[in-house]
């Protein structure tokens, strides 16, 4: 006989379409009735069987998708805290470079202070030392002359 569910109907299906019309009723018909509840019960009998196999079908399929939403969930988690993370290293990356522009800036500020100061000393000792040239320059005009004046008033005598 049938070995399915589906074959079962269709046999049925067959045996009502196959069956013989009442006279004056377009959609009565005279079936054996033997035949039809013997198809009835077999499908009966392939319903547990069949409802088994589907319900085995439907777990397994929500396993799989309850295994494929745990393995989604951890994939989003990773790539939330590879995200976080890649955050965390462009924030820090940020923070250095920031750091490193304010150290660079402060560097330069302090080049300025020390030029400028060097300059300032520079300045100041030459000036100081242009002072000594021109006291000394002064003193040796005033001893050449005291020289010349005492050379001169020796060759007088």
């Amino acid at each position: 006989m049938a070995s399915g569910v589906e074959e079962l109907m269709d046999l049925l299906y067959q045996l009502i379409d196959e069956a013989k019309g009442v006279p004056l009723s377009s959609d009565k018909c005279i079936i054996e009735r033997d035949k039809a509840l013997d198809l009835l019960d077999e499908i009966r009998g392939q319903f547990p069987m069949e409802l088994s196999e589907a319900k085995k079908l439907i777990a397994s399929r929500n396993d799989y998708i309850a295994s494929a939403k745990r393995e989604a969930d951890l994939i989003k988690r990773q790539a939330e805290d590879r995200a976080k993370q890649i955050l965390a290293e462009d924030e820090l990356t940020a923070q250095a470079k920031q750091r490193g522009n304010e150290m660079l800036r402060q560097a330069e500020e302090r080049s300025r202070e020390l030029r400028q100061a060097a300059n300032a000393y520079c300045e100041d000792a030459l000036r100081r030392t242009e002072e000594a040239v021109a006291e000394a320059y002064d003193e040796i005009k005033k001893s050449r002359a005291r020289f010349r004046s005492a050379a001169s008033s020796m060759g007088n005598k």
